[in-house]
């Protein structure tokens, strides 16, 4: 069955119509091209495909599409203001917490959401909140440099 929603996508409203069974991830990459939105595991096991609901890091493979009508979804292209890169991003770059970086926009969007709930996580507590979140190059030591110089570069 189609059906009709709205939904606000990196601040901005979009109303479009759907099928009930397309998923979030079909939704952001087929129709509005959001590349950073990637299918690791297809069934929300690896963190790739997070993106921001209401400021809540969720698995978008396999969240239908449907279920977001009337909320706010953000995905990696919405965090920067199209001049310069978000200070978790550049954090990222400046510590080289990226190789391959197919899981990086994942991560980035679930340090966001972590900084914002709790801006002075002890290590333990960002590892525990990054556990869904799966780097297949093992880049862990840098992913946790770069979220202590996020939270340095939010704080100034």
């Amino acid at each position: 069955m189609k059906r009709d929603i709205t939904v606000k996508i990196n601040n901005r409203d979009e109303s479009f119509t759907i099928d009930d069974a397309d998923t979030l991830l079909e939704v952001l990459r087929d129709r509005f091209k959001l590349w950073s939105v990637r299918e690791g595991c297809g069934v929300g096991a690896c963190g790739t495909c997070t993106v921001l609901l209401d400021g809540q890091p969720v698995s978008s493979c396999f969240l239908l599409a449907a279920r977001t009508a009337g909320h706010e979804i953000t995905t990696l292209e919405g965090l920067s203001d199209g001049q310069s890169l978000h200070p978790i991003q550049q954090a990222w770059v400046e510590q080289r917490a990226l190789q391959c970086a197919y899981c990086t926009p994942g991560f980035v969007l679930s340090v966001k959401a972590l900084l914002e709930e709790n801006p002075n996580p002890t290590d333990e507590e960002v590892r525990e909140y990054l556990a869904g979140n799966l780097c297949r190059c093992a880049g862990y030591a840098d992913i946790l440099r770069a979220v202590r110089a996020a939270q340095e570069k939010l704080r100034a």
